[in-house]
């Protein structure tokens, strides 16, 4: 009999980490409006102030990722409490030309970045006399030049160093051991893109070299990018700036991404009528647009490879985030780790089959009755928006 469910092969190889906890950094020059949009995000209030590096250290907060299934399944169950899947993100402080050397306050933020998991990179395209860009001129291509060669710059640098440390430890075995011919020609290869000022993500590997990238550094240009242009109100409203369109072509000539266009005017205007639902509305439909935040949000959590599985009850519903390609056992971990270790089956059903034939009842009697309600086994990968209850049995204190 073929396997129940999804015990699907093994996802390809991808750069960074394979974790649940992963975070977005925001990035880009100062004053293109990184801390507002953080603020935005999360709902918080890091310093924005009219001059560069305002943002020292980085803030790092979380903002709730929108989610229709998640809503349904409240409203449905209405318990006690509540939890939604959450993007992780971190405010970090403008880049300057000359970073990589130390300029501005260059390396430390660089390694702010290495921290992070993908990057927001924000972007400006507004013109206001009222804040200082710190090229005394709105050019967002050179911008965007300025920010990846600084990037790629610090990359090489790390390879480098990487190279010598390895060449070191083999000198320190006298000659037993010698250096992979699969280390030589990675990294030889990153160099060589490194020195062109070529991100890392555009070339093409092999799940080999991915690994050994993974093994031995923490590259910047290996992380997820998604473009972020700040737009006026007028221009968002109007869905139009001179700038899009080279910005568009940019990235699809420097290895593709996403392009989101958006406005903090706009997004602060909108927010400072949040405890006005009418007023926040009549807005909306005035402006003939949608806030951008949303899209922003999931687009990120998705760039991280990240999903996330709901279970739902009388007491509680809450989604649980986990990295795509994990195991039955892993999702049971991410809610205690014991639960991995003494996992025995997971009950699942689709949010779909679940929403489609539950009639408006809170329980599983339709699900199972429809033959939708499955038992899956420590080989079943979780899909985003399945409803799961597992069963744990009793942990063998010898296994922990």
């Amino acid at each position: 009999m073929p396997p129940k469910g999804n015990s699907a092969p093994v996802p390809a190889a991808r750069f960074g980490r394979v974790k649940s906890n992963l975070k977005m950094g925001v990035v880009g020059l100062p004053n293109v409006g990184k801390s507002s949009l953080f603020n935005l995000l999360t709902s918080q209030s890091a310093a924005v102030e009219n001059y560069p590096f305002c943002t020292i250290e980085p803030n790092e907060a979380r903002c709730p990722v929108p989610d229709e299934r998640y809503e349904f399944l409240c409203s449905l169950w209405k318990p006690p409490s509540t939890q939604p899947a959450y993007l992780h993100v971190t405010d970090i402080a403008g880049l300057i030309r000359g970073a990589s050397e130390g300029a501005g306050l260059g390396n430390a933020f660089l390694s702010h970045i290495q921290a992070v998991d993908g990057i927001f990179h924000v972007v400006r395209v507004f013109e206001d006399n009222d804040i200082v860009h710190v090229d005394d001129s709105v050019d967002p291509i050179r911008d965007l030049e300025t920010i990846q060669s600084e990037l790629c710059k610090k990359d090489l640098d790390i390879v480098r160093k990487a190279y010598a440390a390895e060449e070191l430890a083999v000198k320190k075995t006298g000659g037993k051991f010698k250096l992979s011919p699969l280390f030589i020609s990675t990294m030889e290869k990153l160099q060589t893109m490194l020195e062109g000022n070529i991100p890392v993500r555009s070339g093409e590997w092999t799940t080999s070299e991915i690994e050994l990238i993974n093994e031995k550094m923490s590259l910047i240009t290996t992380k997820p990018v998604i473009y972020l242009a700040n737009m006026s109100k007028a221009d968002y409203i109007r869905k139009k700036n001179k700038w899009l369109p080279k910005i568009h072509a940019w990235i699809q000539s420097h290895g593709g991404g996403n392009l989101i266009p958006f406005s903090v005017e706009f997004e602060r205007e909108l927010w400072d009528l949040h405890e006005d639902q009418e007023a926040a509305q009549k807005f909306l439909a005035e402006a003939g647009v949608a806030s951008a935040l949303p899209k922003m949000i999931k687009t990120g959590y998705k760039e991280l490879n990240l999903i996330y599985f709901f279970t739902a009850g009388d007491k509680e519903v809450r989604a649980w985030t986990v990295y795509s390609g994990a195991a039955a056992p892993e999702a049971a971990s991410v809610i205690h780790t014991d639960f991995g270790k003494a996992f025995i089956k997971a009950e699942v059903v689709s949010f779909e089959d679940y929403k489609s034939l539950n009639e408006g009842q809170k329980g599983m009697a339709a699900v199972k009755a429809a033959g939708k309600y499955r038992i899956e086994g420590k080989t079943y990968i979780v899909q985003d928006g399945d409803i799961i209850y597992f069963q744990i049995g009793t942990l063998n204190p010898k296994k922990k």
